[in-house]
């Protein structure tokens, strides 16, 4: 069993008492951010309130995460703490590590032959201080994350920015520096400046072309690339049930690029039906039982903005697909205006490689959305204009589309299907002729799109949009 079922009964435990006790103190309802930062402070019961955007506040963080890049100084300071075990279920995770060029098996292969020594070093730390360790081509850490270990109404941080995906299962997640971490890891508190409240009220439901993405696309041009900042963003209301668990995962991840501390949803149906396709029916069955806990209270949602710094409103029944860049997320274009939008700027048109995967959208979910598109392109004997390439979040993900026949769909169209890893979202990507440094068009389902994040090329122009709408 890779998550730890001890420690969310623990938790879960705890939470009644201590949100009690905060509502107390404060003299009001709560938001579901508050709960989990009341619930998890270093000293236990909460003895006093805290001022939004001001107050430094210890908390005690329930799990680590750390990617290979950032784990190898956090494991060398942790060795240096005299401590024969980590005090936090921890993980590493070896996605950072692996380019893009060929394909998966020999990609994988090269990585494994470059940086065998990072590999063992991590492998060896690892085993040694009881850390869950998760070889190269296992999966990316925040995909990982959501399948295994994420779960409603927890706190974890992890050492790097996209920890925030954990949100999409309901958790106060939020990315840290590796001495941070260590300091967890080594049973000190977790500082941080009790964060400011953003509340993003969905009403209606997706229809048409628009996804999950879509909504932190709009989000992204509404707040900009600093709106977020210092703050936690808490998606409810009636649109919000309507999303599916890595639909959610998608909208938190991508909170980073607004530059939020993280962003979180209340648990619902669609959290539970997630829990349990994954294996995890008993955490789905913890949860069920503490429910009030694991969202923010009726008061709360029925009067946001007496609870909230801010209040944004968005109708998913209006919302149309977006396309988002080039060079920052936050210069949003619904589709329908991006064909003169682009001759205005002199963006080149021509598309030359559609990329879907990354932290944000490599689920099964994403992969099969597009899939039904290529599928509808290659009955129709339609030829791709771009070439075409995929990461898929996970081996669990990899093995599942696979069985489904999903990868068979993507090679009908010459997709290149890359390692279970980060790959072109971080730059791990060998794009033959980037050094040229010629102006071009990418349009990828990554987070990050500013010059030179892909390829190294100055000139790609990258655009942020949908797994589907990219397959289009």
């Amino acid at each position: 069993m890779a998550f730890d079922l001890d420690m969310i009964k623990k938790v879960y435990s705890q939470m009644g008492d201590r949100i009690n006790k905060a509502k107390e103190l404060t003299g009001k309802p709560l938001t579901l951010a508050e709960k989990i930062l009341y619930s998890h402070l270093y000293e236990g019961q909460p003895s006093a309130t805290y001022k939004r955007g001001e107050s430094y506040v210890d908390f005690a963080p329930d799990r680590i995460a750390c990617q290979d890049a950032t784990a190898q100084m956090a494991l060398l300071q942790f060795m240096q703490a005299g401590k024969s075990k980590v005090a936090v279920p921890t993980t590493v995770h070896c996605d950072h590590l692996i380019q893009a060029k060929v394909g998966a098996d020999e990609d994988l292969q090269n990585a494994i032959n470059t940086s065998n020594e990072v590999f063992n070093f991590l492998d060896t730390v690892s085993n040694k201080y009881g850390i869950g360790f998760w070889k190269p081509g296992a999966g990316i850490i925040h995909q990982v994350v959501l399948e295994n270990y994420a779960f409603p109404g927890g706190m974890m941080i992890g050492t790097d920015s996209h920890t925030v995906n954990a949100g999409g299962l309901g958790m106060v997640a939020v990315g840290v520096g590796g001495a941070d971490a260590v300091d967890v890891m080594a049973g000190m508190a977790w500082e941080l400046k009790f964060p400011k409240l953003i509340g993003v009220k969905l009403t209606g439901e997706l229809s048409g072309w628009a996804s999950a993405k879509d909504v932190i696309l709009k989000v992204a041009g509404i707040l900009t690339v600093k709106g977020g900042t210092g703050a936690i963003v808490e998606y409810f209301g009636e649109g919000a049930k309507n999303l599916s668990c890595t639909g959610k995962g998608t909208i938190c991840n991508m909170g980073a690029e607004i530059g939020a501390t993280t962003s979180t949803f209340g648990y619902d149906e669609s959290m539970e039906r997630y829990l349990r396709a994954t294996d995890r029916a008993e955490v789905a069955d913890l949860a069920n039982g503490i429910k009030e806990h694991l969202t923010g209270d009726d008061e709360v949602y029925a009067n946001p903005e007496q609870y909230f710094d801010q209040v944004i409103e968005i109708d998913l029944s209006t919302l149309a697909p977006h396309v988002n860049g080039p060079f920052t997320p936050d210069l949003a274009t619904p589709i329908s205006e991006m064909r003169a939008k682009a001759e205005a700027n002199d963006w080149p048109t021509k598309v030359e490689w559609g990329l879907i995967g990354s932290c944000t959208n490599s689920s099964y979910e994403d992969m099969s959305r597009a899939a039904s598109i290529v599928e509808q392109a290659v009955a129709h004997g339609i030829k791709p204009k771009a070439e075409f390439g995929i990461n898929p979040g996970s081996e669990q993900v990899r093995y599942t589309i696979e069985r489904d026949g999903i990868i068979e769909t993507f090679e009908k169209m010459g997709t290149k299907v890359f390692t279970n890893a980060c790959g072109p979202c971080i730059g791990q990507w060998a794009r033959a002729g980037a050094d040229k440094q010629e102006k071009n068009t990418i349009v990828h389902s990554f987070n990050r799109n500013f010059a030179k994040r892909a390829d190294g090329n100055p000139n790609t122009h990258a655009f942020v949009t949908s797994p589907e709408m990219v397959a289009a």
